[in-house]
């Protein structure tokens, strides 16, 4: 291959998040696999925190993209599709797991970087493991929307109007529905603190 043509190839700009929707609504699959190879990450990743299970996981990221040929016409014209994706991810895992007691495991994922972490300090790894679990303790208690708009906030890091186009509820409704969620873990971990403390006196 000549150094003129790596050089224009080199050139050519990257389609459009937007281009590329347009193209699957018609059709294109090569647009498909294109969308897919830069967010299916993302969404699977979305799906494994909701659902705590690879294989749950593996279903709902093929349903997202299966889906896709049908409902790319919905879009609303934003540049990035990322959240709009999530939020269908969001909706194919509440169907999938029906479930609401076991709907989130939100931190599956942090309890191995907390442990990779700190294996050099044994203690530190033991704290870490038990505020994992209390967390995720807490986690587990709060209504189902609310853990909702944690996550996606706080661990995917979306805005709160982007999680509310993914979600398909108005901005204001996640900043309350993250704002309760916040002021109920912190009132659950601080209780937990206060019990501890006191339950350390011989």
């Amino acid at each position: 291959m000549s150094a003129v043509l790596v050089r224009s190839q080199a050139r050519t700009p990257a389609r459009s998040d937007r281009d590329l929707l347009a193209l699957v609504a018609e059709g294109d699959l090569g647009a498909l696999g294109e969308l897919y190879d830069r967010y299916a990450r993302d969404v699977w990743r979305v799906a494994r925190r909701l659902l705590a299970n690879d294989a749950d996981a593996e279903d709902v990221l093929h349903a997202v993209f299966l889906k896709l040929p049908q409902i790319a016409s919905s879009h609303d014209g934003r540049a990035n599709v990322r959240a709009w994706l999530i939020g269908i991810c969001v909706r194919l895992s509440a169907r999938h797991r029906r479930s609401a007691a076991r709907f989130f495991n939100m931190i599956s994922s942090f309890a191995q970087v907390a442990s990779t972490t700190s294996r050099s300090n044994p203690e530190r790894e033991i704290s870490s493991r038990e505020e994992l679990q209390q967390f995720e303790a807490a986690l587990s208690k709060l209504a189902p929307k609310k853990r909702i708009a944690f996550m996606l906030v706080e661990l995917e890091g979306l805005s709160s109007d982007e999680a509310a186009r993914a979600l398909d509820v108005p901005a204001a409704t996640i900043r309350t529905r993250l704002h309760h969620a916040r002021r109920e873990l912190d009132a659950a971990l601080n209780h937990r603190v206060t019990e501890d403390e006191g339950g350390s006196h011989d």
